[in-house]
């Protein structure tokens, strides 16, 4: 992934991120996620040194709640967000522009997985019938079908029980993201085209 935060950036918008009020470090990583529709998620090792040292400058205060500590705007760091204002409107507007540029590359890189599987399934539907033995006349086809759906439709009940079990774990510990969504849907939609594309 190409870098997010300039020099200095990722320093002034944990100022601005605090500007509406104390927040816990985990806060903030889920408020800049948030802010990234879920495309750029930075790491406690990101978050929690920049916040110790804009402690040591004075423009944050750590206030310890039991385990965690709330961090909270100082007079000089709310002085420092009030004469780089204009840096910050900036610095949002290029967010914005990299989170546009970054779910573009997300769902291509989609769409390109996806395409390559939809060829691999065709290649093997194709494989499969070019060798599939004729059937006999004590054979039933029927039969066969019916079993191949029930098959299909069995996975396809162990896919959606084991992915809402994955999503509402997710739901439960960091919340569930755009992207998440945006890519679900997408798979979906190619997969179905893909197994069409194998029906007679």
């Amino acid at each position: 992934m190409p870098q997010v935060f300039a020099h200095g950036q990722l320093r002034l918008y944990l100022l601005g991120l605090l500007e509406s009020g104390p927040k816990h470090g985990y806060e903030l990583i889920t408020a800049l996620s948030d802010r990234f529709g879920g495309t750029y998620r930075p790491s406690p090792g990101t978050i929690y040194p920049r916040l110790a040292r804009l402690e040591e400058e004075g423009l944050v205060r750590r206030v310890d709640d039991g385990r965690k500590g709330t961090y909270t705007l100082t007079e000089a760091g709310m002085r420092e967000l009030r004469e780089r204002s204009a840096d910050l409107a900036a610095l949002e507007e290029g967010i914005a522009e990299s989170v546009r540029s970054l779910a573009a590359q997300v769902r291509d890189d989609v769409r390109g997985s996806m395409a390559g599987l939809r060829a691999d399934l065709a290649a093997a539907a194709q494989q499969a019938r070019a060798s599939a033995a004729p059937a006999t006349g004590s054979a039933d086809p029927r039969a066969a079908s019916r079993a191949r759906r029930a098959e299909a439709e069995h996975l396809l009940q162990r896919f959606r029980e084991e992915l809402r079990a994955d999503l509402r774990r997710a739901d439960a510990r960091d919340g569930i993201e755009a992207l998440t969504l945006d890519t679900l849907r997408t798979v979906l939609e190619s997969a179905r085209t893909a197994v069409r594309a194998t029906l007679r």
